[in-house]
């Protein structure tokens, strides 16, 4: 096959946008020139010898718990399980992980010169964290301003468990290793450049102009962006920002159909008009172009902007586009955050709510976890395109009818008729299973919305769904009145000013329940209760920053390092917050031993990494060689790429046919991956209409698998209970660990679906687990385009 492929293709000709200012998503029209060094390289170690630590006895917090009051009492018996647990984990990775022998040549980089150095900082920095934890128990110092070692030690250990913890920590004591490093006007300098309180200042064209902002909030199918849209096909010239590919897509077909120029540019594809200098433009929200003049942007679900780890993306649209008229579409929560920002850039902020034009409801009972339970109307609601695809199956086979599926990685095409195929009440699709993505306004007529599972898959483990996916996702039941038939009539008689809908009449409602009773209680307290409102949106800062602040670092300093203390000390205002680096150090220690620029690095950081996929380090270090050197990018000449995987039968795989699933999307993230870096180095990944063309291949044999597969219902239902068990066992440890509070002290996650997937949509998987239900393929034709 890679030979076949070699001379099958001709080179790619795609067109590339321009080179954007800011952030870590900056793509170039051309391939970058070589770097002529590497600042930041490392070699490996070949000493195995590992420092002798003495630990203390642990203790809980010094001061014995017969004195002080009951409450204090409590904290320093519970943060005294914190302590040994992190000095627990903290001398079991100083004696392996990052023992003198493991990490002595960074070490080195950091000025600890010799294995009787590293013992002693070590001994130091574990003073360091018993004070910190004993701090937290005596006083319940436990904010970021009055105990920040403690704040995050322990916020870390709530995100990620003791993966998180554990990264947290090497972190931590590389900042403890540079305590005394830099001199007091160095240290100054340092903070000068990580003063990030005003970003709206990074945007200075902008800032220029007067915008009027409209922010349009209200719940689901209340036909807020509708509304917006409208506005935008009534412009000259504007761009639509969402969260998903697929809601990209939907702009970007309505406006062709329309008869207007329009570009799709999302992370991995860009369609621009020929010949064309003007044209709407339709795109994921952080592909946003910020230097563009236009009419009017809609920038879609901008509660997402105070999301831990991407809110920089809606931050940075909001900020940085350039639009007379800025329509944002959300929820309720983020207009205090919105006109607060508004009144400082000087930009006028229009504010316009809706009601839901159906009523909804929580159900009293669950579908007890069978299908036959299921009515004309239903839309089950699941995680995954194993999952989706096992359920219709199972439906099919438990009713007698048939069932549609809508997802986000569906054609476009394939996915606009299985969505008309439910919403006609006139045929045997009386079913519909789907991903969290019509949670993001797809139009189709629901009467009753049922979670499969009320729990989703993070990078280490399971977590409970939050009040905001779970009212948002189940807002979509209500088919009698959707949005579209509404609001084309525009606003009703009894609409009061500031209202673009009235509020609902009674009728028959939407209805929200769950297979399962425990999944239905957590429903229940979902729907009982407002989100909290959205209070700072996040940043990140832009590549030149980073540049700069690298150059005050040793030559062999950690990239992961250099990027982690900018986030440490850097200055905020109260109405924005630090992203939190994710997989980013990850993804900064592996490209480690490359040379490359600065910026080079800034763009892999954000790049759509598989680190979970067994190949996914190999991969990316593949690709960064090939950005070092400048050349190497074509994909048959990159041993790494699956493509040998194309020439194996799927018979092969018969008695395991989950492992070739797991590499069929291995290699799909793969070509991803290769196909997003190829609009930032066109130069050095210039295969890009071969990747495309394998791409196909790979979704073809995937969907003609996924029709194939036979999944026990029996063996599905035991899973999602150890689903269950496993995440309330993850929230009783941390509620041990930490007490009652065990909720992160900052922004929280706002996303839908999973960021590092194609158009940000859902997973072929969820994780391993997710494969083990499959029994056999069944054989036989099938097609799962044609439903």
């Amino acid at each position: 096959m890679r030979v076949l492929l070699r001379t099958g293709l001709a080179r790619s000709s795609y067109a590339v946008l321009a080179c954007r200012k800011h952030a870590f998503t900056t793509f170039s029209a051309a391939a970058r020139k070589p770097s002529r060094g590497n600042p930041f390289a490392r070699t490996g170690s070949k000493h195995n010898a590992s420092p002798h630590l003495h630990r203390p006895g642990d203790h809980v917090a010094s001061g014995a718990l017969r004195h002080g009051p009951p409450k204090q009492q409590d904290a320093m018996k519970t943060y005294g399980v914190f302590r040994n647990l992190v000095l627990g984990r903290y001398d079991l990775m100083m004696n392996t992980s990052q023992s003198w022998a493991a990490k002595q040549d960074e070490y080195k980089g950091f000025g600890v010169n010799s294995k009787l150095d590293l013992q002693r900082e070590v001994k130091l920095f574990r003073l360091s964290i018993e004070k910190a934890c004993d701090l937290a128990g005596e006083k319940n110092a436990i904010s970021k301003n009055d105990n920040p070692l403690f704040w995050s030690l322990r916020n870390a250990f709530v995100e990620g468990d003791i993966s998180g913890l554990a990264d947290e920590m090497v972190f931590a004591f590389q900042n403890f290793l540079m305590r005394s490093k830099f001199p007091k006007n160095i240290a100054a300098t340092h903070r000068k450049i990580a003063d990030f309180r005003f970003p709206y200042e990074w945007f200075p064209a902008t800032r220029a102009m007067q915008r009027t902002i409209h922010l349009h909030v209200g719940p689901t199918n209340s036909g807020k962006t509708y509304n917006a849209l409208k506005a935008l096909e009534n412009a000259k010239s504007g761009i639509y920002a969402g969260p998903l590919r697929l809601l990209a897509h939907e702009v970007y077909t309505r406006f062709l159909a329309k008869g207007k120029k329009c570009a799709l540019v999302t992370g991995e594809e860009q369609r621009i008009p020929e010949n064309e200098d003007n044209y709407f433009r339709s795109c994921t929200v952080e592909m946003t172009p910020l230097n563009h003049p236009v009419d009017v942007a809609v920038i879609d679900e901008i509660q997402m902007i105070g999301d831990s780890e991407r809110g920089w993306a809606w931050t940075q649209a909001f900020l940085g586009v350039q639009a007379k008229e800025v329509h944002l579409c959300g929820e309720e929560r983020a207009v205090e955050l919105i006109q607060s920002l508004c009144a400082t850039i000087g930009d006028e902020c229009v504010v316009t709510r809706y009601n839901r034009l159906s009523p909804l409801e929580t159900m009293t009972e669950s579908l007890g976890g069978t299908f036959e339970n299921l009515q004309k109307g239903d839309a089950v609601v699941t995680f995954s395109r194993v999952g989706i695809h096992a359920i219709k199956k199972q439906i099919e086979n438990a009713t007698g009818r048939r069932c549609a599926m809508v997802y986000g990685s569906l054609p476009p095409e394939t996915r606009a008729q299985q969505a008309a195929l439910f919403n006609d009440p006139d045929n045997d699709y009386d079913f519909l299973v789907a991903s969290d993505a019509i949670g993001m306004g797809l139009n189709l007529e629901i009467k009753r919305v049922i979670f499969e599972q009320t729990h989703k898959r993070t990078k280490s483990a399971y977590r409970q769904m939050s009040t905001s996916e779970l009212k948002q996702i189940g807002g979509r039941a209500g088919r009698y009145r959707t949005a579209r038939h509404a609001t084309e009539s525009g606003p009703g008689p009894n609409s009061k000013e500031g209202e673009a809908t009235p509020p609902a009449k009674p009728g028959q409602p939407g209805l929200v329940t769950a297979m399962e009773n425990s999944d239905l209680e957590i429903i229940k307290r979902a729907f009982a209760r407002e989100p909290e409102p959205i209070k700072t949106a996040g940043i990140q800062p832009p590549p030149s920053v980073v540049e700069r602040f690298s150059t005050y670092f040793p030559p062999n300093t950690p990239f992961s390092y250099i990027i982690s203390r900018l986030r440490d000390i850097a200055q905020t205002s109260p109405r924005f917050h630090m992203c939190f680096l994710g997989e980013m150090l990850k993804i900064a220690d592996l490209i480690q031993p490359y040379p490359m620029s600065v910026y080079d690095r800034c763009v892999f950081l954000n790049a759509p990494v598989a680190l979970r996929e067994p190949s996914g380090s190999q991969v990316l270090q593949a690709f960064a060689r090939c950005v070092s050197r400048m050349e190497g990018g074509d994909l048959v000449d990159i041993p790494e790429v699956d493509l040998e995987l194309l020439d194996i039968d799927e018979e092969h795989f018969r008695s395991r046919p989950g492992e070739y699933l797991r590499r069929l999307e291995a290699l799909h993230k793969t070509i991803t991956l290769y196909l997003w870096l190829s609009y930032r180095y066109s130069g050095v990944f210039c295969s890009q209409n071969l990747a495309f063309h394998v791409k196909e291949l790979v979704e073809a044999r995937i969907d003609a698998h996924l029709a194939k597969v036979s999944v026990s219902q029996a063996k599905r239902r035991a899973r999602l209970e150890a689903i269950r068990k496993k995440a309330s066992k993850s929230a009783l440890q941390k509620e041990r660990v930490l007490g009652n509070n065990t909720s992160i002290d900052g922004p929280q996650h706002e996303l839908s679906g999973e960021w590092n997937e194609e158009g940000h949509e859902e997973p072929l998987f969820n994780g391993p687990e997710d494969l083990q239900p499959i029994t056999r393929l069944e054989r036989g034709p099938a097609d799962t385009r044609s439903g």
